[in-house]
């Protein structure tokens, strides 16, 4: 699937695309869906809700492990990467929470969308 159609998906198309994918997977490796449940400690309605698109991200990611793909969660999300100067500005620095916008800020925003 090429970047372009994921965002003309609904979220709800490209849950279910996910999940058809990992359903591929157990396939490939001739596993059964009850094999995937007891390995993750789940339902088979469970792994069914999963391949249907929906479950928690905590269990997707148990059967990517009892299938031996949790790479793929690295190539889903890649780490993102700061220069060296930034590491060192950083340091110790780990931000926990985005900023609030200021009035100030949110004020000329709206300032520049006015300005013709």
């Amino acid at each position: 699937m090429l970047i372009k159609e994921c965002y003309t998906m609904t979220d709800r198309a490209l849950a279910r695309e996910v999940g058809h994918r990992i359903g591929q997977l157990r396939l490939e490796q001739n596993i059964s869906q009850k094999e995937v449940s007891d390995h993750v400690g789940i339902t088979i309605k469970t792994y069914r809700r999963i391949i249907d698109g929906g479950g928690k991200i905590e269990t997707l990611i148990a059967v990517l492990r009892v299938l031996g793909q949790l790479e793929l969660v690295d190539s889903f999300i890649p780490e993102s990467t700061f220069s060296s100067l930034e590491l060192v500005k950083m340091r110790n620095k780990k931000r926990l929470r985005a900023s609030r916008k200021t009035k100030i800020s949110m004020e000329s925003e709206t300032q520049k969308d006015l300005d013709w």
